[in-house]
């Protein structure tokens, strides 16, 4: 965060650190005019696991084969990296007065509980009465090339612990208990109203709803007893027909058809959304098909973002490099990809709406692209070192 921090100062961003508990933040805005456009990223990653399985350290940020080595490499170090080595690059040329304003919201907080970053980042600058007007999200969406394709929304997420409750007793003896399992299994089958895990048809633009479950736990060892309950937990990942709300009713009533005694937790981790196609999705859409050649594909599949948080306060879409080894041992991005990310901005006018991220080859000449990857290559392993 420290390194984002100076490199902005650097080239002019007023920057405004917000610690929420343990997490730090960093809002930087270049400029104070509407309208407002805003990089959204993260700077966490995951733990890296046996760090004896990676090729390289995971924090070492190493540039072999071609490619950027390390966690967080691509989850989402680099499109931080891009973004701002862009930015720069866009001021230089076209200076202070382009019409607008260019803002980045990085936390610390977005791959564990996301209750310190971004949300309350919003909320601060609403408080604020500072707006943002559009929203890029730099995860990585791409599935084969950078570009390929553009997240317009996101499903929602939704965990239930069941828990069904019975009387201990002696197998020999199922009278005198009440064996909770066989409820539970009847339970968990009313969630299936198929033979796979969709639990409805999908809707104009999102995949079926699906029901994973993730565990079922006795804890008995023993053969001979009956146990006293049984638990089970599932997930949900829904779409726009749905709410956390509407999907605990739809529980509740299939397992009250089962009867018993059972207990169900739920916590929502995101309601649906849906930036509908229209004006900003256009136009990252054309920028991305016109240094790449193909016009990315719209899609609402995957986990979730903090696009979820971001999409109450602007519109939103999220961009960024293929997500092929983001969470794994060995994680790393092509080093074309990550200069393809560094024309993060380009400008079609003369106001900030006209600026766009079509994370796309960047047609540099030979001598711009040589100080732009030195000074990305040189952001990146700083930053990975200091992770």
């Amino acid at each position: 965060m420290d390194i984002v921090e100076q490199t902005l100062k650097g080239l002019g961003f007023v920057c405004r650190r917000m610690r929420f508990g343990e997490i730090e933040n960093l809002y930087a805005r270049y400029g104070t005019e509407s309208p407002n456009l805003c990089f959204a990223g993260h700077t966490d990653v995951v733990p890296p696991g046996d760090e004896s399985r990676w090729r390289f350290p995971p924090f070492a940020g190493r540039i072999e084969e071609g490619r950027i080595w390390g966690r967080g490499a691509c989850d989402m170090k680099s499109a931080v990296a891009a973004f701002t080595a862009a930015a720069g690059r866009f001021l230089a040329e076209r200076g202070a007065a382009f019409g607008g304003s260019i803002s980045l919201l990085i936390t610390g907080d977005e791959e564990a509980e996301a209750i310190n970053g971004t949300v309350k980042m919003l909320q601060v600058l609403a408080a604020r009465g500072e707006a943002i007007d559009a929203c890029i999200v730099g995860e990585p969406s791409s599935g084969d090339t950078v570009g390929d394709t553009m997240k317009i929304g996101r499903r929602g997420s939704l965990t239930g612990r069941l828990t069904v409750r019975g009387a201990q007793g002696h197998v020999a003896y199922p009278h005198k208990a009440d064996n909770p399992l066989p409820r539970l299994v009847r339970m968990l089958a009313a969630l299936s109203p198929g033979d796979g895990p969709e639990i409805d048809g999908g809707s104009a633009h999102f995949d079926p709803s699906t029901l994973a479950i993730t565990t079922i736990d006795v804890g008995n060892p023993a053969a001979n007893v009956i146990p006293a309950e049984g638990r089970a937990v599932f997930n949900i990942r829904f779409n726009d027909l749905h709410t956390a709300e509407s999907l605990g009713a739809w529980l509740r009533e299939r397992f009250d058809a089962v009867g018993g005694d059972y207990a169900l937790e739920l916590r929502s981790g995101a309601d649906s959304f849906l930036t509908a196609p229209g004006d900003l999705t256009e136009r990252v859409a054309r920028a991305a098909e016109r240094v790449t050649g193909r016009r990315p594909a719209f899609s609402t599949s995957g986990g979730t973002s903090d696009a979820r948080f971001v999409k109450d306060h602007a519109p939103v879409v999220e961009l960024g490099l293929v997500n092929a080894t983001i969470h794994k041992t060995d994680e790393n991005v092509p080093v074309e990809q990550t200069r393809a990310m560094t024309e993060a901005l380009r400008s079609h006018g003369k106001d900030v709406e006209d600026i766009i991220v079509p994370g796309a080859t960047h047609y540099f000449s030979e001598q711009q692209n040589a100080q732009a990857r030195r000074k990305l290559f040189d952001f990146l392993r700083r930053h990975l070192n200091r992770s």
